[in-house]
């Protein structure tokens, strides 16, 4: 027994010598970290240890996230200058206490250089990721590694300047991939007047943020604090300004990283592949890249060319700008009021300014302390205001020299500038006096014109019946039952569907590798969804309505009729159809992260849906609804809104997709109804699903189940076996009711700092559900009252669908919640 337990015993020590990982999170000068070995943080999700990058044979110190990957994910770097070119390296604490790296001759290749002597120190790991050097008598931290970023902001850790501890945290980029030691990009915040984030390429600006409104950097919704679980940043009147970020969902992994191109990269890790996903990345177009056009030169990613002068200006270098070189920016056409000679005729003629909406505002912008109504007047008593901008969260902002790095956004959030020009820029053309001849140049001219004008018209009326033609040619061919029955003729006459692709059944066979099992996504009531690529490469989701599908033929050219000419950010996008060999095929944008109920309900279950995420899902699929309702130049009712008709794209924005069931309301109408009463059980207006009427408010009571359901991650009809066989919104009344609104509230996504919000979506989604539709509010109002905490919230009345028990008959209308149940009442 003696000679059993000795074997053990040695066995042990063999192990703790050759495994070479350390038994805790801790370094000391007893204990050292070896070439071969691996310290891990006390939670396990951050290690330090020796790595080579893919390509190198060179051996360095970094931290790495503990997560499965092919490759090690390093955030830190010790000696990135300094490699060592075997393994024979040794992390320890030398004599005088400082955390250092050795070579195999004992040379010391990296210090944290503390210049106060400490003898009794030891080094660990942080489940921050942060490595510390602390004193071992009083715990008083010495040296810590997020005081000294190398490409990496991972949570708590500062980027940009803290004047408590005199750092300044810049993340500075790898040479390359397979290089760590400092390349050309660094990133931090800079302070003039107001603090923005900047990207350098050594001393130069390479990208730039708009200013900070104290919740988002402007322009760029993706950074909103709510969406991105407390991004961060502080300025205070110590000087100290930089950014940080802590994640209330410790089931998330994400950090931000520089890489050695100068691309700034959010990364989130994806549990199902293994790997980091980048969510978004800045520079995100050309027009990213700092001062592309010059000194007022305004940028615009959809345009071509990209560069334009501001109105009121033209290039400096004509011969430059027409070849594609811009940095030389534009010069003013006019002179202002206050820069004219005295004797100038427009003398006294007041400047006024240029509106130009949803911008990136220049750079060296100058905060005023200018009420709203005063911003302007302000700017214009200044000659040397160049222009101005008021934004809530910062107030009144000033440029007093050339407007650099301007750009045109096309998203929520972004300003709108008001940029100086003379009063002859905005002067109406004047009456003049013309001589004789003039005026019959002028006749002469005017009668040419008309008559091209008559010309034009001719054949532009000429070609719109063609079209008009072609388009009924299409339909009756696609159906000519529904053709000739008149089901879509009214809805040809409302939409043009001129710009819709038609694909060669060939093209999608070959895309979806014939149809094939292993392309196909997911299987509705119309049939199977598969994926496809185009011979371009692009990505596409194919619908192929099922032969056997009798309801579908309708729905399909409904489908093609309403959302061939849709352009949101919030709807899935129809990119054409086909119609040969007696197919019935629609296909669209590929949606990579699928629809909203698999993460909800299903497999993808909790994958990156917290609720930062879920709010998002929220907003953007409401502004997609007040599309279709309001803001499109169709009025469109969508009648089938639901978790499994939202689609998440690459970044997991929403998108209203199946608009099978459709209609177009005229500009009058508010309602109406049918003897077809098509739709999801569960998400159906009680107006509409016992009496065939439908409207706007129809989709509002959709949309506030919708809610219900994201904020609960429950389904309507998920009450069966538990809660008193309630059906959702009868739960969620029942704990209106109680003030237990919490309890209704997904568990996994509950964060305390949030609760005022989860309570208020819980609020809105009840008003959406009212029984009566006069009682609901319009999506605009939703909207209004999701957006501002300051909107105050009436008190909802009784939902529809909540006086008894679910019935289990009406629960199984649809057994595959992408199937559509249709209901004939009699």
């Amino acid at each position: 027994m003696s000679f059993y337990r000795s074997f053990l015993l040695l066995l042990s020590c063999f192990y703790v010598v050759f495994s070479g990982a350390n038994a805790s999170d801790i370094i000391t000068s007893s204990e050292p970290l070896r070439d071969s070995g691996t310290v891990f943080s006390s939670g396990k999700r951050f290690k330090l240890g020796f790595f080579s990058p893919r390509n190198s044979a060179n051996r360095y110190v970094g931290i790495m996230f503990n997560l499965p990957s092919p490759t090690p994910t390093v955030v830190w770097v010790a000696n990135r200058d300094k490699p060592i070119n075997d393994s024979s390296g040794l992390l320890t604490l030398s004599e005088d206490g400082n955390l250092v790296i050795l070579n195999g001759l004992k040379e010391i290749i990296w210090s944290s250089s503390i210049s106060n002597s400490m003898k009794n120190s030891t080094a660990q790991l942080l489940d921050t990721g942060n490595l510390i050097l602390k004193d071992s008598s009083n715990g008083k931290v010495l040296w810590e590694s997020f005081q000294y970023p190398t490409d990496s902001l991972l949570q708590l850790m500062k980027m940009g300047i803290d004047k408590s501890t005199n750092s300044t945290g810049l993340l500075k980029s790898w040479r390359s991939p397979d290089d760590p030691s400092v390349g050309s990009f660094s990133a931090g915040i800079q302070l003039q007047y107001i603090p923005q984030a900047f990207i350098w390429n050594n001393t130069a600006p390479y990208w730039r943020s708009s200013p900070w409104d104290k919740q988002i950097y402007i322009g760029m919704p993706e950074m909103k604090s709510s969406y991105r679980s407390g991004v961060e940043l502080v300025a205070d009147n110590a000087g100290s300004v930089y950014q940080t970020y802590s994640n209330g969902n410790q089931s998330w992994i994400l950090y931000y990283s520089l890489n050695s191109t100068g691309s700034y990269q959010e990364k989130v890790w994806d549990q199902s592949k293994k790997d980091w996903v980048v969510t978004w990345a800045n520079p995100r177009s050309e027009c990213d890249i700092y001062a592309k056009c010059g000194a007022f030169g305004s940028c615009n990613p959809k345009s071509s060319p990209i560069c334009s002068c501001i109105q009121g200006f033209k290039p400096k270098n004509e011969g430059e700008w027409e070849k594609g070189e811009w940095s030389g920016g534009c010069i003013r056409r006019t002179a202002l009021d206050c820069e004219r000679n005295k004797t100038d005729v427009e003398k006294g003629k007041k400047d006024g300014f240029l509106k130009m909406q949803t911008m990136g505002v220049p750079d060296f912008v100058i905060w005023v302390s200018s009420a709203k109504e005063d911003c302007e007047s302000d700017c214009l008593s200044n000659c040397s205001c160049m222009a101005y901008s008021y934004y809530t969260g910062i107030g009144c902002m000033h440029w007093n020299r050339s407007l650099i790095d301007i750009q045109e956004y096309y998203m929520d959030g972004a300003a709108d500038l008001f940029i100086r020009l003379a009063y002859s820029e905005f002067a109406a053309n004047d009456k003049k006096d013309f001589p004789v001849a003039a005026i019959a140049i002028t006749v002469s001219i005017g009668s040419i014109i008309v008559i091209l004008c008559g010309y034009l018209f001719w054949k532009l009326l000429a070609k719109h019946r063609e079209r008009k033609t072609k388009s009924e040619a299409f339909f009756r061919e696609a159906s000519p039952k529904c053709y000739q029955n008149g089901m879509i003729k009214d809805d040809i006459n409302q939409v043009k569907i001129e710009d819709i692709t038609l694909y060669s059944f060939n093209m999608l066979a070959t895309a979806t590798d014939r149809f094939h099992s292993a392309s196909k996504l997911g299987q509705g009531g119309f049939g199977p969804v598969y994926k496809g690529k185009l011979p371009d490469g692009q990505e596409i989701a194919v619908k192929r309505l099922s032969h056997s599908s009798g309801q579908g033929l309708q729905e399909f050219m409904n489908e093609v009729v309403v959302i061939s000419r849709l352009q949101h950010r919030n709807l899935v996008r129809l990119l054409g159809c086909c119609t040969e060999r007696g197919e019935k095929i629609l296909v669209y944008d590929f949606m990579p992260n699928r629809s909203l109920d698999a993460y909800l309900f299903g497999s993808r279950q909790e994958k990156f849906l917290d609720w930062s995420k879920r709010a998002i899902i929220i907003e953007g699929t409401g502004r997609g609804l007040l599309y279709l309702h309001r803001d499109s130049r169709l009025r469109i009712i969508h009648r089938d809104l639901k978790a499994s008709n939202i689609l998440l794209d690459e970044y997991l924005n929403p998108k209203i997709s199946d608009f099978g069931m459709a209609r177009i309301f005229g500009g009058n109408q508010d309602q109406a109804r049918t003897i077809r009463v098509v739709g999801t059980y569960g998400y159906m207006a009680p107006e509409y699903a016992m009496h065939g009427r439908f409207s706007e408010k129809s989709d509002v009571y959709s949309f506030g189940v919708l809610i219900l359901e994201i904020v609960s991650g429950r389904k309507n009809s998920s009450f069966y076996d538990d809660e008193g066989e309630l059906t959702l919104l009868a739960y969620a009344w029942k704990l209106w009711n109680e003030n237990n609104i919490i309890k209704l509230i997904d568990p996994k996504i509950f964060v305390s700092s949030f609760e005022k919000q989860m309570v208020r979506c819980v609020h809105i989604g009840l008003l959406c559900v009212q029984e009566y539709a006069e009682d609901r509010p319009n999506v605009s109002t939703v909207l209004s009252m999701l957006t501002s905490d300051m909107a105050e919230l009436s008190t909802p009345k009784q939902p529809a669908f909540t006086g008894g028990h679910a019935s289990p008959q009406q629960s199984q209308g649809s057994v595959n919640t992408d199937t559509i149940t249709v209901l004939e009442p009699r």
